[in-house]
């Protein structure tokens, strides 16, 4: 007879949820406005996934980026994509020296050996240099002639990006997109808001959240993470939304079949399983629900559902149709 799986004790999960809430109240202090964008960056970085965050220039999404650092008192590192930039201004590069004994193969670490990586405006450099950053998202390591050098935990990287409509712009092709586990959209700013920080921060900086966590605190939480419970019937829900979500699919509604062209991949329905995890252990509780599947699915699949070019010039997109099969997938299992 088949265990029933074990509930995380009620103490380490208000222990973790505290802490958690301590984190998201630093950065909310400093970035006003943003609640929503702010709880899934962070669950993503406690799921140990990576996030891209998406909007025009000027809302604060640097800000935010180091505003967890400094929260979550782990190492920082910012590269500035710009088109000039090349591979091993990431990685770092080998350097032939002068040594006892003739010379010698040194290798110099590049920005992204440390914790939380910021990668500015990463569409604005070329595909080649994009992608140097592939290997270390996916399997947190650096390979230079061969040599394979590990990357520190905790390793997060939080890359924004400006609207691919701007000048100057690369769009990320499909496979460094999905190494992302979520991409989120950063709003305009609210007029009260707007009048807040203006009022209030003179010279429009803010001040550095305090530091209330930290990397030996953070690495516990993401272990944590992993044991919260995944109902079965989470379970099914989840791999449903993945699966309609294909134009293929026997049962895929009627505008997935017209405006897809590819559904989300499988790599898609384990970082939903992942955040949704994060995302109910930040909230107190030992186990996933449908209203966790509900907030993380535009974030987690919205980039992985490719849309023909007629959909997309139609207005649709890919974090509506994730929405929309959320709520059918949820509809059928609750009638069951």
């Amino acid at each position: 007879m088949e265990s029933k799986p074990q509930l995380l004790a009620r103490e380490e999960v208000e222990r973790a949820a505290e802490q958690c809430r301590k984190v998201l109240d630093a950065v909310n202090a400093v970035i006003l406005g943003k609640p929503e964008l702010i709880r899934l960056a962070f669950a993503t970085a406690l799921a140990g996934g990576h996030a891209l965050l998406e909007g025009l220039p000027g809302l604060g999404k640097t800000v935010l980026v180091k505003s967890f650092a400094r929260a979550l008192g782990i190492g920082y590192q910012r590269i500035q994509f710009t088109p000039d930039l090349l591979p091993s201004d990431i990685t770092g590069s080998y350097v032939l020296e002068e040594a006892e004994g003739g010379r010698a193969m040194k290798f110099y670490p590049g920005p992204v050996f440390t914790n939380l990586l910021l990668a500015d405006e990463v569409n604005r450099a070329s595909p080649k240099t994009q992608s140097a950053l592939l290997e270390a998202m996916s399997e947190a390591q650096v390979t230079q002639l061969g040599n394979t050098m590990p990357l520190e935990p905790p390793f997060c990287v939080l890359a924004t990006q400006n609207p691919i409509e701007l000048e100057g712009t690369y769009p990320l092709p499909e496979a460094q997109l999905d190494r992302f586990a979520v991409k989120l959209h950063v709003e305009g700013t609210s007029k009260d808001v707007l009048k807040t920080i203006i009022g209030e921060r003179k010279d429009g900086r803010p001040q550095d959240p305090p530091q209330v966590m930290a990397a030996d605190e953070l690495l516990a939480v993401q272990r944590t993470v992993h044991d919260v419970f995944l109902p079965e019937a989470i379970t099914e829900h989840i791999s449903a939304i993945v699966a309609l979500s294909h134009p293929d699919a026997a049962d895929a509604p009627d505008d997935v079949q017209t405006s897809v062209k590819f559904g989300a991949s499988p790599r898609g329905a384990i970082w939903l399983a992942l955040v949704t995890k994060a995302l109910a252990l930040i909230d107190g509780r030992p186990g996933v629900g449908f209203e966790d599947v509900a907030e993380a699915a535009p974030a987690v699949l919205g980039h992985r559902i490719i849309l023909h070019h007629a959909a997309r010039l139609d207005g649709q997109t890919g974090r509506a149709i994730a929405t929309r099969l959320t709520g059918l997938s949820e509809g059928r299992i609750v009638k069951k």
